[in-house]
């Protein structure tokens, strides 16, 4: 079987690495690696793929930034004719980016079946460019690969057939289970002039929060919040452009970091006192090693973080930052559980499933 896997962001690496690796290893399997180009971040893609030992990709479609509607026109016109020259028998897309829904629509235009991972999950919030993405790989893929018991229930709701659906685990939570000993080598707390246990991570790149009249508010409580505990912050490309300055976060002393690769991130986040974030997959990354984490958002299409009490969501609201160190204690104070499932092995219940799998629709030719 001939998979062809997409990649365009960083997320998506974490996501991948472990299935390519794992169709790499088994016979009966050719892998074929697509990246879009949709992160504009180009050096720092690089550096995710070095460290998760990733191949090189066979090939690169170069879309570079622009809107959502504008990377996914560039994906349609430049992928297709890349489908019909490698003749995959699987179109494997991961996460809920642009390059996600836009490989998944290229595929189904093609008559090529399709797989996606991290299927379900809903914020039911439209108004996220990343839960249209959802709704459409969903309703197009004919594997449909989930991490968590919700997002079953979610496909079922929207018609899914249940043959369609197959509960394998967070391929995320594989690369950071074969990347640990690794992260727990770096010294990225030390070289940052930062305490183990004494200090709050925060990344926030979302454009309901980056975008909005809140940036400032949200900026003025972190400052403040840094003579409690101390921040480092890691500044999102997007989060930089947006800020314009640094100057009031450097003022109050906040750890201004640049983007970090991947190791580096995780050994920063595993010896935090805690994580302030408005991402998805920090979520789950902090839930597996049982670091607290506050997500400054109104939802999360990953409530089973919320469940299981290792993350409490603040609402879009710049106040209850202040009680990000209170919020901290409590959720230590509770037992560490880990989702069914999450346990490295998702990747190899992946591959078993795509073994069993008979292709049931005929690539149009040209």
């Amino acid at each position: 079987m001939r998979v062809l896997s997409v990649l365009g962001t960083r997320p998506n690496v974490m996501k991948l690495a472990p299935i390519v690796a794992e169709l790499e290893r088994r016979a009966g399997f050719e892998s074929v690696l697509v990246h879009t180009g949709q992160h504009r971040d180009a050096a720092m893609l690089d550096v995710f793929l070095g460290e998760l030992g990733m191949p090189a990709p066979d090939h690169l479609l170069g879309v570079g930034s622009g809107t959502p509607t504008q990377q996914t026109a560039a994906i349609l016109q430049r992928l297709e004719p890349i489908l019909l020259a490698e003749q995959p028998d699987l179109v494997m897309v991961v996460g809920d980016v642009t390059s996600t829904m836009a490989a998944a629509l290229a595929a189904c235009k093609l008559e090529i079946p399709i797989a996606h991972v991290e299927a379900g999950l809903r914020s039911f919030d439209r108004t996220m460019p990343e839960e249209l993405n959802r709704i459409v790989t969903d309703q197009l893929s004919d594997l449909l690969f989930t991490h968590s018991p919700e997002a079953a229930v979610n496909l079922a709701r929207e018609g899914r057939p249940a043959s369609a659906v197959h509960a394998v685990g967070n391929t995320m939570i594989d690369t950071l289970v074969a990347m640990h000993s690794q992260i727990t080598a770096q010294d990225t707390t030390t070289r940052l002039g930062l305490s183990t246990g004494d200090y709050l991570v925060v990344t926030l790149h979302r454009p309901a929060l980056v975008d909005s009249p809140l940036l400032g508010d949200v900026i003025a409580e972190i400052c403040s919040l840094n003579t409690h505990l101390p921040v480092v912050f890691p500044l999102h490309p997007r989060t930089r452009e947006r800020l314009g300055s640094t100057a009031a976060l450097e003022a109050a002393g906040v750890t201004i970091a640049p983007p970090l690769g991947y190791l580096d991130f995780l050994s920063l986040v595993e010896r935090a006192a805690g994580v302030l974030t408005d991402s998805g997959g920090i979520q789950e990354e902090t839930t597996y090693l049982g670091v607290p984490c506050c997500t400054l958002r109104d939802n999360t299409e990953r409530p089973i973080t919320v469940e299981l009490g290792t993350n409490v969501l603040l609402g879009l609201s710049p106040r209850r930052i202040g009680d990000v160190p209170r919020l901290i204690e409590d959720i230590r104070s509770r037992p560490h559980r880990i989702p069914p499932l999450w346990d490295g092995r998702a990747a190899q219940r992946i591959v078993a499933a795509l073994e069993g799998h008979t292709p049931s629709r005929t690539l149009v030719r040209e």
